[in-house]
């Protein structure tokens, strides 16, 4: 495994098994076999319902916990619970976790992230960090945080490299997550000839060159997957290397195209939204 040292000194792995749209089931598998496999990052949420079946999916796996880096997210609507930190750890059935995020910049945010710095100050949460906190809204954060994040996780991938958002990071050393990392499976970007060019030279797939991209730009990846396939081959990334002139070649592809766009009004609607949380 390769990792990534934060600006609190604390080491996260550069590889994740990412659990977006897994049905508690699916993520209690991916989890379990992900982490036999050698994987040691695991990316959960309070909004995708499966916290508890990645605590069950860790703790099946037989490792300790202080062996596997645990990131999840408060939902707005838990940003004024002032529970919302102990419910979480509850439920994945840990006392603290590696990487808490506050989800979205709606609602009280900023209550939401005043919960991560506390939780940061009491040990429940190692380090802290942002998601989908991009433009006027980590402006704005600038201005309030008594602890600068260690992290944001926001999409990124070749055709949009954050190039923007890059310059705040780099000035505060706060480092990147990806989601999205393929583009959301857009054919155009990972039949770009680049990628089977370079699949071809490192006997890999065009998917896994993206992701090696992904980790040398100094990002930190979490391809999701039900598939224990395809689990396995994200993870087969780390045993070549691209090129200065290779990854100058991949860069030519940024064309700051994001696949999802956030209206003000999905803002306010995720702050209305409770999760149903998944029962014991």
């Amino acid at each position: 495994m390769e990792y990534v040292t934060l600006n609190n000194g604390i080491n996260c792995p550069a590889v994740g098994i990412g659990t977006f749209m897994l049905a508690p089931s699916d993520a209690e598998n991916s989890v379990r076999e992900a982490l036999k496999m050698g994987y040691s990052l695991v990316d959960t949420a309070n909004a995708y319902v499966n916290e508890r079946a990645c605590g069950r999916g860790i703790k099946a796996s037989g490792l300790n916990r202080e062996e596997v880096f645990l990131s999840t997210k408060l939902w707005p609507s838990e940003y004024e619970n002032p529970n919302a930190v102990d419910e979480t750890l509850e439920r994945l059935g840990v006392d603290y976790v590696d990487l808490l995020y506050i989800h979205q910049p709606a609602g009280n945010w900023l209550a939401g992230y005043r919960q991560l710095e506390k939780a940061y100050k009491e040990g429940k949460a190692k380090s802290i960090g942002i998601s989908n906190f991009e433009g006027k809204y980590i402006e704005e954060l600038q201005t309030k945080w008594e602890i600068v994040p260690q992290f944001i996780q926001v999409e990124a991938h070749p055709y949009f490299t954050q190039k923007e958002l890059r310059k705040t990071l780099d000035k505060y050393d706060i480092k990147l997550m990806s989601w999205y990392p393929l583009g959301h499976g857009d054919k155009s970007l990972i039949n770009e000839p680049v990628f089977a060019e370079l699949g071809k030279k490192y006997g890999k797939s065009p998917a896994q060159i993206i992701l090696r991209w992904h980790t040398q730009m100094g990002f930190v990846v979490i391809p999701g997957s039900k598939n224990t396939d395809h689990i396995k081959d994200n993870l087969n990334i780390l045993d070549f290397t691209l090129t200065d002139e290779e990854m100058a070649e991949i860069a030519k592809l940024d064309k700051d195209q994001r696949y999802y766009h956030r209206t003000e009004e999905q803002l306010v609607q995720f702050a209305a939204w409770k999760p149903s949380f998944e029962v014991k």
